[in-house]
């Protein structure tokens, strides 16, 4: 070995071994392919290193070891990220792993074309070849780099792949018969959108467990987490994923919700309109990780993002930032989060400077810094018992099945942009009622229903893939709940080989081995039945109807409030998290006043940070404040767009470092005793600040610089 490796291997061996201790779970993370650089340098707990040979579309000639090296050296935390559906794979697929190739395991649609996540990049069909593969050449690698938190993101099937010579033989494997298209019946459908759940399930099983068997041999606790997109999200695209059965996973350790405008915008129907509804889509998504992980205990991070994978000008990345960063907030037991996917997009790639513009720019100064006040923001995001105002106790369940039914269309019966879910949702949310989720595998956990009061459901869109789900709802109503079953049960999906019409069962509709378990005949009418403490309430429309036609959901809404008395119907939604009010303000509700504010705060979307009395949301919009009157004793850090270290504080003197990405501003609100005599960034007197004397808080601003900033502060 030449000299010069082996020093340099020697200096990755002590990044390695004197890293400092390492939380054991960061409160925020981001991913990046990239090695540490100063303009991507954000300040988070921990960073995601991305892929062995980094993400497929870069050209990277840093090793990954290197890449985690960089960053610990500047203090972070350092975990490992890849895709296992798809990723930089290609030594596996041209025969450089095992000397054959393997292109025919990539997924395959219906004219015999593969599904390309980029070039060369297939998503795959997980054979039990390509898991070793993985596991070998990926896995033990960054272990034995040093890494013991590894995530594994999206677990994707697409619902019209199906179709190749790996997927048939997984077929024949799995059923003991030859491959069906999936094109040839709801039957063939559902049978291979079971399998391909199944494969994906599989794959993170094994290769999760290998990689703990294999920590535990060397002495170390290795975590394994699922990056996955929501339920809702994957089934409107119609992708097929292991999704919520991942909870009963003793291997995963837990999840990040990967969420943001891009997954949120996917028009849906309300009130007759189709349409982007960000906000809404945003607070259901993250409601289904939420609920996925809620009786379990395991750790979900909340992600969003400041831009989406589409190209968009700088205004409509902003309004939808805003959106979704505020849904996420308005779930008040989660205080973990990825602040930003791939910085080095987000910092270093030009986009639209205006709608119809065909000016690209950097991001905007002011955007950098706003972003940078509300994922700071978010260091110091309190978990909270407080609840979100309005009406509570109302849910929607839902199922992994939910993603069987999206492709292709049978007999005629479509589900129009997932109308079957927002059809139960919609109505309730749009009118400021906090809709909750529940997925029926998590039935069996008794913290599943515990704050439940009306359920509704209904199986047009998916079907309970266990009968004890039924056990655990006819319990629930029997013990006081009240259960609202929509739907015709009419839809192709409902004769399917199954477990409600083969061996014991002989039921026409999984809804009547329900009815059933509660003493009451099949194929109930409409009406309202009394069982036991609770009440089943059959309305026998499926659920799209309430929303694809305008005043449709009449009669959903009156059900609702009869059994459960009376709502609060309002167009706003309010939570207090610690010094924090987060609000959003619905558009197409019962009214289009605004939402009124009344108080002293800082406005965290305004890189000004200006001190208000009154907040107005308007109807489409949301607010994100620092409620003043909560503010700790002064000298205190209120609102930044930098992180602070080593803070110091005498009777006439507030010092601290701050550090941030580099070519961005730092914008600051500081509450003081009294007005400062001298205000010092680095020595110097700093040019910009303002005293706001109603507020006793000062406005700073300056460069930022990921090494330390000193800012001393007299008076």
């Amino acid at each position: 070995m030449r000299r010069s490796a082996w020093l340099g291997s020697l200096a990755l061996l002590c990044a390695f071994s004197c890293a400092g201790p390492v939380r054991e779970s960061a409160k925020t993370t981001f991913q990046t392919s990239r090695p540490w650089s100063p303009a991507i340098d954000n300040r988070a707990d921990a960073v995601m290193v991305y892929g062995v040979g980094g993400n497929p579309s870069d050209t990277l000639s840093d090793s990954v070891e290197s890449r985690i090296a960089s960053w610990r050296e500047r203090g972070y935390d350092t975990h490992f990220m890849t895709g296992i559906a798809w990723g930089g794979y290609q030594d596996y697929f041209t025969g450089g792993w095992d000397g054959e190739p393997h292109l025919d395991e990539g997924q395959v649609q219906m004219d015999g074309d593969t599904i390309w996540h980029g070039p060369m990049v297939p998503y795959i069909v997980p054979t039990e070849n390509y898991l070793a593969y993985f596991k070998e050449r990926h896995i033990k690698r960054v272990i034995d780099a040093g890494v013991d938190h590894i995530f594994l993101e999206e677990p994707e099937f697409w619902a019209h792949g199906g179709y190749s010579e790996a997927f048939r033989r997984e077929w024949k494997a799995y059923y003991g018969e030859d491959w069906r298209p999936q094109d040839e019946s709801p039957e063939a459908t559902y049978l291979s959108s079971k399998l391909k759940y199944h494969l994906y399930y599989r794959a993170l099983e094994e290769v999760c467990s290998y990689a703990k068997e294999y920590g535990r041999s060397l002495g170390r606790d290795i975590k394994c987490y699922v990056p996955t997109h929501s339920l809702l999200n994957y089934s409107m695209w119609q992708i097929v994923s292991p999704e919520a059965s991942l909870a009963s996973m003793d291997c995963i350790d837990g999840y990040i919700a990967q969420v943001w405008t891009g997954t949120s915008r996917v028009p849906d129907y309300f009130n007759g309109v189709r349409g982007e509804r960000v906000f809404e889509t945003a607070y259901l998504e993250y409601g289904c990780m939420a609920s996925m992980t809620a009786p379990t205990g395991r750790r979900v991070w909340f992600l969003t993002d400041p831009i989406e994978d589409a190209t968009r000008d700088w205004g409509d990345f902003r309004r939808n930032y805003q959106a979704t960063f505020a849904a996420q907030l308005l779930y008040p037991q989660i205080d973990t989060y990825e602040i930003m996917p791939w910085p080095e997009r987000i910092y270093g790639r030009p986009y639209p400077a205006g709608p119809g513009s065909d000016e690209k720019i950097l991001i905007p100064q002011d955007f950098a810094s706003m972003m940078q006040v509300m994922t700071n923001a978010l260091q110091e995001m309190p978990a909270s018992r407080n609840t979100l105002d309005g009406s509570g106790g109302i849910s929607v369940l839902m199922g992994n099945s939910l993603m069987f039914q999206r492709f292709p269309v049978h007999d005629g019966y479509e589900d129009p942009q997932l109308s079957n879910f927002f059809g139960l949702a919609l109505p309730l949310l749009k009118r400021g009622v906090p809709v909750g989720i529940t997925h029926i595998e998590n039935l069996g956990y008794p913290e599943a229903l515990r704050d439940v009061k009306v359920l509704l459901m209904t199986y047009a869109n998916m079907k309970p893939m266990d009968p004890s789900a039924h056990e655990h709802l006819a319990d629930w109503v029997r013990d006081g709940g009240v259960l609202v079953y929509n739907g015709t049960d009419t839809d192709p999906f409902q004769g399917v080989r199954e477990w409600w019409n083969t061996g014991e069962y002989a039921f026409d509709a999984p809804s009547d081995h329900l009815f059933a378990l509660l003493g009451l005949e099949p194929g109930l009418p409409r009406g309202v039945y009394p069982c036991g403490k609770g009440r089943l309430c059959v309305l026998r429309y499926d659920p799209k109807d309430y929303v694809m036609t305008a005043g449709g959901d009449a009669m959903l809404l009156f059900t609702v409030e009869s059994q459960y008395g009376a709502l609060q119907w309002k167009n706003h939604f309010l939570l207090d998290r610690g010094p924090y009010k987060i609000a959003a303000a619905l558009d197409e509700s019962v009214s289009d006043e605004p939402y009124v504010l009344e108080g002293s705060f800082i406005d965290l979307f305004d890189p000004a940070l200006p001190v208000l009395s009154r907040a107005v949301v308007r109807p489409g919009a949301q607010a994100f404040l620092y409620d003043l009157r909560k503010a700790p004793k002064a000298p205190a850090i209120l609102a930044a767009a930098s992180r602070a270290y080593d803070l110091s504080k005498t009777a006439r003197t507030f010092s601290y470092t701050c550090k941030a990405p580099a070519e961005t501003v730092n914008v600051t609100r500081i509450l003081l005793r009294r007005k400062p005599l001298s205000v010092l960034v680095d020595g110097q007197q700093a040019g910009e600040w303002s005293w706001d004397e109603a507020s006793s808080t000062l406005f700073l601003r300056f460069p930022n610089n990921p090494d330390d900033v000193k800012v001393e502060i007299r008076w």
